[in-house]
């Protein structure tokens, strides 16, 4: 059995939250393949698989916070033959879904970490309005958070333009009444 532990995520972040597992009990990973989302204040990563195998058990649960060095998982290397030949195909199969949806989002933008990416899916934004304050022009959480603070909302669907109305026309004017016979 390996351990999957959190790795260094900085000089002055000593803790981190669980956001996501990319992984559950059962599957097969390969080496370097993102296991679990951690989410800190200045930073999300993805911790890798340190070595091929089949993830047995998660230990740090989704939202938990968890310190550097900390357990997160472990992962069996001895059942690598017939475990991993069947996990690539539904992993392949799934990575593309979630890429494929914040694209639109921001498609002309600089790449979004996975925490902004879920704060902006969340609250319906359009990340190319948000002003970025990142290093290169990145959306940090803080400029989504300091968005949705400051009012900014999904953008209003777009409400249908009334077409013009003349002014309601006088009925047509009835024929002349026939004299009464």
């Amino acid at each position: 059995m390996i351990d999957i532990v959190v790795p260094t995520l900085g000089e002055s972040v000593t803790e981190a939250t669980v956001a996501r597992w990319l992984k559950q009990p059962g599957e097969a990973v390969a080496v370097d393949e993102p296991l679990v989302e951690l989410e800190t204040d200045k930073v999300a990563i993805e911790v890798p698989s340190p070595a091929a195998g089949v993830l047995s058990e998660i230990t740090a649960p989704e939202e938990a916070t968890v310190a550097m060095g900390g357990l997160l998982g472990r992962l069996d290397e001895s059942q690598t033959a017939g475990a991993s030949a069947p996990a690539p195909a539904p992993a392949a199969a799934a990575a593309p879904a979630p890429s494929a949806a914040p694209a639109p989002v921001a498609a002309s933008a600089a790449p979004l970490s996975p925490a902004v990416r879920r704060l902006v899916q969340e609250h319906g934004l359009d990340a190319s309005v948000i002003p970025a304050s990142g290093k290169n022009g990145r959306l940090s959480k803080e400029d989504v958070l300091n968005f949705v603070k400051a009012g900014g909302s999904a953008p209003a669907p777009a409400a249908p333009t009334p077409a013009p109305t003349a002014p309601p026309a006088a009925p047509p004017a009835a024929p002349p009444a026939a004299p009464p016979a």
